[in-house]
C-alpha cells in the first residue's frame, strides 16, 4: 500500500453499506428539532413494497480522503460493485491519477466482492481493459473486515449523519450521503445507479481461464493483479 501511495497511484477500500429500508421508518439516533413535537414514525419496520430498499456500495480513496457511493435499487452483485468502481473513476479519480497506470483494491473476502466470486473478477477484468490499467486486489483474510477502512473512515460518519432520520426517499439517501463531511476533510459523493443487477450470473471455467489473473506469492487465492488483455 505504502508504495502506491508513495508513486501517487489510488489506493482504493470498497464494500456494501448494509441494506436499507426506504419510508417513514425509525433510524436510532437524535436530531435537532421543535421542544415536545418529536417526529412521529411508522410503529413496525416491515419493507414497504412501493418503495423498496437501496443497496449504498461505497469506494473510499486512503490517500485522498474522498469518497464515492453509488446508491443501488437492485440487486448488491459483482457487476453492481465493480461498476460502482467504474463510477468512482470517471467522476473522481481520473482528474488526479490519469497518469497513473494501476491501482490497488482492498476488499472484504465475503460478500459480492468476495475472493471466490468468479463474476467479481470477471467485471475487474473488464474493467481493467476499459481503462488500460493493472487492477491489484487484496482481501482482507476471514474475520478481519473490521480492518476495511471504509468502515470506520467513511461508512461510520455516514451513519452519523443521518442518525435520527428517516430514509424517506432515494433522494433522501442520496443527499445525506453527498452531505456528509468532516472536519479532517472527508467529502464524498453520492449517485442513485438505476441499473438492474440480475442475480445468479455463472461464469464458466473456459472463462476464468481466459482471465488475465496473476497471483501473488503470498497467499494468491487473497492477494492477486488482473492485468489489461491485449486483444480481447
Amino acid at each position: 500500500m505504502r508504495f502506491f501511495q508513495k508513486e501517487h497511484h489510488p489506493v482504493l477500500s470498497v464494500d456494501t453499506k448494509k441494506k436499507e429500508n426506504l419510508g417513514n421508518f425509525k433510524n436510532n439516533g437524535k436530531e435537532y428539532g421543535q421542544k415536545n413535537h418529536p417526529r412521529e414514525v411508522n410503529g413496525h419496520d416491515f419493507p414497504d413494497k412501493r418503495l423498496g430498499k437501496v443497496s449504498p456500495y461505497g469506494v473510499y480513496d486512503i490517500s485522498r480522503n474522498k469518497g464515492w457511493v453509488s446508491v443501488g435499487i437492485s440487486h448488491d452483485t459483482a457487476e453492481f460493485a465493480v461498476n460502482t468502481i467504474r463510477s468512482w473513476w470517471y467522476k473522481m479519480g481520473q482528474p488526479f491519477y490519469e497518469k497513473s497506470d494501476k491501482l490497488l483494491i482492498t476488499a472484504d473476502c465475503g460478500g459480492s466482492n468476495g475472493y471466490r466470486v468468479r463474476l467479481w473478477k470477471r467485471e475487474l477484468q473488464k474493467l481493467a481493459n476499459e481503462l488500460k490499467r493493472t487492477i491489484h486486489v487484496c482481501h482482507f483474510p476471514p474475520g478481519t473486515s473490521k480492518w476495511n477502512k471504509i468502515e470506520h473512515r467513511m461508512f461510520s460518519y455516514i451513519s452519523e449523519n443521518w442518525r435520527g432520520r428517516p430514509l424517506i426517499t432515494r433522494e433522501t439517501v442520496v443527499n445525506l450521503i453527498g452531505n456528509t463531511n468532516t472536519k479532517k476533510g472527508l467529502e464524498i459523493q453520492a449517485q442513485l445507479d438505476e441499473n438492474v443487477y440480475e442475480k445468479g450470473i455463472k461464469v464458466s471455467d473456459e472463462e476464468m481461464k481466459n482471465l488475465h489473473i496473476e497471483k501473488e506469492e503470498f497467499h494468491g487465492e487473497w492477494n492477486y493483479r488482473i492485468l489489461p488483455q491485449k486483444s480481447v
